[in-house]
């Protein structure tokens, strides 16, 4: 019985990532095929643009806050305002943004006497914002000049524009001298940038990247705004604009710059938080599966979910064959997971290599990275699934709050 049921979890844990890579590279190319390998053209006319409220929510970032302001204050756009919510930040944050709103006109910022997370500083963001079309962003990220002008035109174009509430960006890592850097550049190209390709064409995503998306503000008031008691903003908004029919786009010409974390607890505490915020979504949304109109969200939820349990179960399997032995079937295993990564890798970078030059240089980094990332996200998940099912109890007027996390060397 016990061999039967080791056999059976060691094909779930061969044959999962084996049939999601495949997914992945095929509805990848069939993204970059249809929509991204014509160049696009960017809007000349910068006056017929509509006006651009871009949000910047930050706790203690005295070290990054004033090169962001005087990045964003030079875009290759017109109409837009630039809005820092300090959400009662300790260290000189506060002296830095006074100094600059007397030399840059179109900052405002909003000063919040105390944490209560970044979803409740996006809210008074948005209530203060100008603009018909929201952008947030990290305050420790740069915005490639031409960022907007190739999100925008997915709210203003007659192609179902009206129906697009949110447009994510491509995020790609600054910091990546590291080993840990230079492994999350291959994360970020093979695995994020090409799951939102794939979840593009499939129909539905599982998030936006936080770091870097613009929302309709009509969209953001008939959902109600962040849930602020997620510990994952971008998670659940992205969930809430679907289940309410908003289309949400990936737009990976629009380039947007980012720390990561250069440190393998740094690295682990943005895992844990990313892992508890995935379930503390699917918990609060599980009653998809009454509305069959939400069908089109029912791959995303159970790949999410089948995610997870291939994560739990390799976490146990690893442990019976510490105890039992290793057997010849695991090196076939793992050099065939092996030989689909690096083609997935291969094509993703492939892909990508429009958005950066010498970007191939990092796939001898790619040998490093199944053994980080997989180890990183099943540890995660331990912690993670007892904060997850706080959700169940908790009152949903609680705030998430937030710490500065790992950015690394900076650059």
């Amino acid at each position: 019985m016990l061999s039967t049921i080791i056999h059976s979890v060691g094909n779930f844990l061969f044959i999962y990532p084996l049939f999601m890579s495949l997914v992945w590279i095929i509805s990848g190319l069939l993204f970059y095929i249809r929509r991204e390998r014509k160049p696009m053209d960017i809007q000349d006319n910068l006056e017929e643009l509509p006006f651009v409220s871009i949000l910047l929510p930050c706790y203690n970032e005295e070290a990054h806050i004033e090169k962001t302001v005087k990045e964003l204050n030079n875009i290759n756009y017109k109409h837009y305002e630039i809005i820092v919510i300090n959400d009662g930040s300790t260290d000189g944050t506060q002296d830095i943004l006074s100094v600059l709103t007397r030399s840059i006109d179109r900052l405002k910022v909003i000063n919040i006497i105390e944490n209560k997370g970044k979803a409740n500083a996006l809210y008074y963001g948005t209530i203060a914002s100008k603009g018909e079309i929201v952008v947030t962003m990290d305050s420790d990220a740069m915005l490639d000049k031409n960022a907007l002008l190739y999100m925008i035109p997915h709210f203003t174009t007659p192609r179902n524009s009206e129906r697009v509430g949110a447009v994510t960006g491509n995020p790609r890592v600054r910091n990546r001298q590291s080993l840990l850097g230079k492994i999350q550049v291959v994360e970020y190209s093979s695995i994020i940038g090409l799951i939102k390709r794939s979840q593009r064409i499939l129909g539905k995503m599982m998030t936006v990247s936080g770091v870097f998306v613009a929302f309709r503000k009509k969209a953001l008031l008939d959902v109600d705004f962040w849930d602020k008691d997620l510990i994952t903003d971008d998670i659940g908004i992205t969930w809430k604009l679907q289940e309410r029919f908003w289309d949400v786009r990936y737009e990976p010409r629009a380039l947007c710059w980012m720390l990561v974390p250069e440190t393998l607890k740094g690295l682990l505490n943005q895992r844990i938080r990313w892992a508890q915020g995935g379930m503390e979504v699917l918990i609060r949304h599980r009653s998809i599966f009454k509305d069959f109109r939400q069908r089109r969200l029912y791959p995303v939820y159970i790949e999410q979910t089948l995610s997870i349990l291939w994560s739990i179960s390799w976490m146990f399997y690893l442990i019976y064959l510490v105890f039992f032995g290793f057997s010849p079937s695991m090196l076939f295993y793992g050099a065939y997971i092996a030989f689909i990564s690096l083609i997935q890798l291969m094509v993703a970078l492939f892909i990508d290599r429009h958005y950066e030059e010498k970007l191939l240089q990092y796939v001898w980094w790619a040998g490093w990275y199944p053994m980080v990332y997989w180890m990183v996200s099943i540890f995660a998940l331990v912690p993670a699934i007892p904060k997850a099912f706080r959700i169940l109890t908790s009152k949903k007027s609680e705030y998430a709050i937030w710490e500065s996390p790992d950015r690394g060397k900076q650059t």
